[in-house]
């Protein structure tokens, strides 16, 4: 057995997870009576290890192996009409033929003429075993059709003959569903090189004889998602079914909902997406319509389960005087936006959930760009992640810095706005008061809303980030520090037990990320403070709540964060630090108060032209003033 070290970086993490741990004063010891309901639950999890949801499937027909003689076709074409041609054949066998290139090893089976498994060369998944995207009958490609005589079949159930040729660097394995040796369903799969699309066609060739041809041919394509990352909880999050039209629109179904089903039309693809690889359908006519169904197989609790997700897709396949011909594609691959946008013809790279509006904007143009160029020249992303932190402070400093000169503002001016308060005192004069108020503020040239617009300013990049780490494919089994897997948690601590909405372990980064947030809300809660005109009658007091939120913050970034990727929570508790000392150095070192006093009492000197807003605002406030004095006098 190998022997476990600790090395540096452990130290590190444990020395600072021991200090925090301290300074927090939390102690979380289980109960006599919590220790045997946990037993209980753990012996319910087994239980419910060993069963997987139920999902509808087509009646299976088994199909012997017939002798490959005349009294053997003739029993074939018993049970199974024409089609028994094929179940006669010496392909009709439980065999699989392999087609691979430098990214795939693909296996596709004689039974169904269906791929049995997709092999990722380049990647391992968190135990570091292969990547099998399809594997152990987790996946279907089914067609379902009525014959001539009345007959209900699925190829999925009958046999093809498999015939595999070279085309220049590509792989062509031709598949055939026989009713005779002239007459066939076929699958084609093609395999091209250094690819990770396949290009796939269904053919029908005089199978008007044999097969209904005005009933449409039920296609359904079905994958059970297995499971690929640390985090049950983090990656079913990311996994989810998106689909896009011929008009160029895309969407995709709620990851969060338990079961969902949507009915589709005019479709030019659809995908199985897991949070770093995918799976899909791309058809060169769109298709009419289709059937998307999507059933969630992860409980609340996360737990050590195989599969994540059951997506199907039910789509009719319709022939067209008598023949069936649809060219299709089928991409394995990684969710990996830099791959996917190499089909931008298809509109693949839209799989990859950057955020919606601005927000994906961002993240397309702005931090995928500058993400590829530091890692042309970085090796360690946590680095990487520390120098966009840094890279995104930089820019936003300039919004940190009118933040707080407004506050500073706010703070000189506040004595004057108290004495406005002691003057026009009561309910009766609220009115008179807020219109000085206003009055003064636009005399000094102090805007109240100028501090809230940075902040303002500052959201859609904390967002395009919250979308872009989880989508990084390149944090994969990336270390840092203590952190052995940047897209995973980083547990420094394995718990015994699990805690509601925490987990079954202790992440480190979300502590160091909480604590950072503490104190960064703390330094700036007499800012908003200052920001805050004084409290006026009849007006909530804003100061509790922000208390409230000064501890309600971190303790939602602990407990929330505790599973997701530690890269996103390395980048909070660093722009965090990074923010805490910008804004330390622009208090003590930048802002002088005096000198802002004086220049607000220069200001009033000034002839002062007001904006159409506040003009607006103030006749407006003028008016209901008026109104309310009328009413008085008629009272």
């Amino acid at each position: 057995m190998e022997e476990k070290k600790f090395d540096i970086n452990s130290v590190i993490g444990f020395v600072l997870l021991f200090g925090i741990m301290i300074w927090w004063s939390i102690t979380n010891q289980p109960s006599e009576a919590e220790k045997a309901q946990q037993i209980k639950s753990q012996d319910s999890i087994a239980k419910l290890k060993e069963v997987v949801k139920p999902v509808k499937v087509e009646n299976t027909l088994t199909v012997p192996n017939f002798k490959t003689d005349s009294l053997g076709l003739a029993q074939a074409k018993k049970l199974l009409g024409d089609f028994g041609y094929s179940a006669s054949l010496p392909s009709a066998i439980d065999n699989e033929t392999v087609i691979e290139n430098d990214f795939l090893k693909i296996k596709v089976s004689n039974k169904g003429g269906q791929i049995s498994e997709v092999l990722l060369k380049k990647y391992t998944d968190y135990n570091d075993k292969p990547v099998y995207l399809v594997k152990n009958n987790n996946a279907e490609l089914n067609i379902g059709f009525t014959t001539t005589d009345h007959r209900n079949l699925n190829t999925k159930d009958l046999y093809f003959e498999p015939t595999l040729t070279k085309n220049g660097d590509s792989s062509v394995l031709s598949m055939k569903l026989k009713t005779s040796e002239s007459t066939y369903l076929e699958y084609r799969y093609e395999l091209l090189k250094d690819n990770y699309m396949l290009n796939f066609s269904i053919n029908g060739t005089g199978l008007e004889t044999a097969v209904n041809t005005t009933s449409n041919l039920d296609l359904n394509w079905q994958l059970k998602t297995l499971r690929q990352e640390k985090s049950v909880k983090y990656e079913n999050q990311y996994t989810t079914l998106h689909y896009a039209f011929d008009n160029g629109e895309f969407d995709y179904l709620n990851a969060a909902a338990k079961d969902k089903q949507e009915s589709l039309t005019n479709v030019n693809w659809i995908g199985f997406k897991q949070q770093f690889f995918t799976s899909v359908l791309v058809t060169d006519t769109p298709f009419a319509n289709a059937n998307i169904i999507s059933n969630n197989l992860v409980d609340d609790e996360e737990i050590d389960t195989v599969y994540t997700k059951v997506m199907t897709a039910k789509i009719p396949l319709a022939f067209k005087n008598n023949n069936l011909n649809y060219d299709l594609k089928m991409y394995y691959g990684p969710t990996d936006y830099n791959v996917l946008i190499t089909y931008k013809d298809r509109g693949l790279e839209n799989i990859v959930n950057l955020g919606w509006g601005i927000f994906g904007w961002i993240n397309e143009y702005l931090f995928i760009n500058f993400f590829n160029f530091l890692k042309g020249y970085i090796s360690s992303f946590g680095i990487i992640i520390i120098l966009m932190t840094l890279f995104v402070r930089i820019i936003m400093s300039p919004l940190v810095y009118k933040s707080y000169l407004s506050s500073a503002k706010m703070k000189v001016l506040r004595p004057e706005m108290e004495e406005l308060n002691v003057k026009f005192k009561g309910k009766e004069n609220a009115m008179k008061r807020q219109q000085a108020t206003m009055a003064l503020q636009s005399k000094a040239g102090v805007n109240p809303m100028a501090g809230c617009i940075p902040a303002f300013l500052q959201m859609p990049v904390f967002f395009a980030l919250f979308r872009f780490f989880p989508s990084a494919i390149d944090l994969r089994h990336e270390s840092f520090l203590w952190a052995k897997d940047l897209s995973s948690y980083d547990e420094v601590i394995n718990l015994p037990f699990n805690i509601p909405l925490y987990g079954n372990h202790v992440s480190l980064f979300p502590i160091l990320a909480s604590v950072a947030i503490f104190f960064y809300m703390k330094m700036t809660q007499s800012q908003q403070m200052n920001m805050q005109a004084p409290t006026q009658e009849g007006m909530p007091d804003m100061t509790k709540m922000m208390k409230y939120m000064m501890y309600l913050s971190p303790l939602m970034m602990l407990v929330f964060f505790n599973n997701y990727g530690s890269g996103l929570s390395l980048y909070y508790f660093i722009s965090n630090l990074l923010t805490i000392s910008i804004m330390f150095v622009i208090k003590n070192y930048i802002i002088d108060e005096d000198k802002i006093h004086a220049q607000i009492q220069e200001n009033k000197l000034k002839p002062k032209k007001q904006s159409k807003f506040r003009a607006k605002i103030g006749q407006a406030m003028k008016q209901a003033q008026e109104q309310q004095e009328r009413q008085k006098k008629k009272k």
